[in-house]
């Protein structure tokens, strides 16, 4: 007897029921969870185009086959413009990989416009695929040397769009740390509502022990355990039910996000660890910190909102 009344001294089961907060808490822990993907996947695609395609250059070389302009004018060796344009590319720094796609892939990259011409053994410039380091921009430099050795070169990249892309994460990634914080101001508010509530209902008691000398870390901390208890059970279903769509959603967004060209495959349900590894490290730490954050929050939220209600007491 003396043990139950040590943890439940102010009959808090009856004034803070273990069903209203914890379904609310859930939700909240639900949405906070689905917004907080969303911001993660947001900054996931942007690195992954932004060290991807958006760092690759295309580089066209018109009549590859040409002598070079530099090496015929000097009386060297007559050499192509395409050899000289891939001698100065690998002489420049910065570059980590080059490639030069051959006829079969220009005709089918270009099969659509091809096709439409009707003449199949159009001339096709050279196209070569350069990617960069992270941080580094090789056009501005490049260019000019290249123009000089082979006129007519054309030089493409990507940056336009990284940036784009960019700049579309961040707005995702602010729109997500918005509703995050808006659903935690939201349970916040339901967590004070609900501990109000529980003082009202047991205001007669919680005078009485208080006028006997009970201090007010004494009485928050019973109401703050409570509370924070029934909010750590509520984030925990909120993460587990948060858990599904997650996957599912993963599963959607694994062949933009893998590595590679390796295709994403559907791993058995029966299969734990292959789930486990389709969702992505940063997504289960935050399924993981939700909960106890919750709970945080909850215990948090309750002992500001006991100690202002004691304050007020005669």
């Amino acid at each position: 007897m003396a043990r139950q009344r040590y943890h439940d001294g102010l009959a808090l089961r009856q004034a803070l029921p273990g069903r209203f907060l914890p379904f609310l808490v859930g939700s909240m822990a639900f949405l906070a969870a689905l917004a907080l993907a969303g911001g993660i996947a947001a900054h996931s695609l942007s690195q992954r185009w932004t060290h991807g395609a958006g760092a690759v250059t295309t580089v066209q070389v018109p009549g590859p086959t040409d002598p070079a302009t530099i090496t015929a004018a000097m009386g060297q060796m007559p050499a192509t413009r395409i050899d000289a344009v891939l001698a100065t590319i690998a002489a420049t720094p910065g570059i980590t990989d080059t490639h030069r796609l051959s006829d079969a892939e220009l005709r089918a990259l270009l099969a659509p416009w091809i096709e439409q011409t009707g003449d199949p053994s159009l001339p096709l410039p050279a196209v070569i695929e350069l990617h960069t380091a992270p941080g580094q921009d090789a056009a501005a430099s490049l260019l000019p040397r290249l123009q000089a050795q082979a006129p007519g070169v054309l030089m493409e990249h990507d940056s336009v769009w990284s940036d784009r892309l960019a700049a579309l994460a961040g707005s995702l990634q602010a729109c997500a740390g918005l509703a995050v914080l808006v659903v935690m101001t939201v349970a916040v508010c339901v967590v004070m509502a609900a501990t109000r509530a529980g003082l009202l209902t047991r205001r007669q008691a919680i005078g009485l022990i208080h006028a006997l000398g009970a201090t007010d870390s004494y009485i928050s901390a019973r109401f703050a355990t409570r509370v924070g208890l029934l909010a750590l059970w509520g984030g925990v279903w909120g993460s587990v039910l948060a858990l599904p769509m997650l996957l599912a959603l993963s599963h959607l967004a694994a062949p933009f996000t893998a590595m590679g060209d390796a295709p994403a495959t559907t791993p058995d349900w029966r299969d734990v660890h292959a789930w486990s590894a389709l969702l992505p490290s940063a997504l289960l730490w935050m399924l993981v910190i939700v909960p106890p954050a919750a709970g945080l929050t909850g215990w948090a939220t309750t002992q500001l909102t006991v100690r202002a209600w004691l304050r007020r007491l005669p």
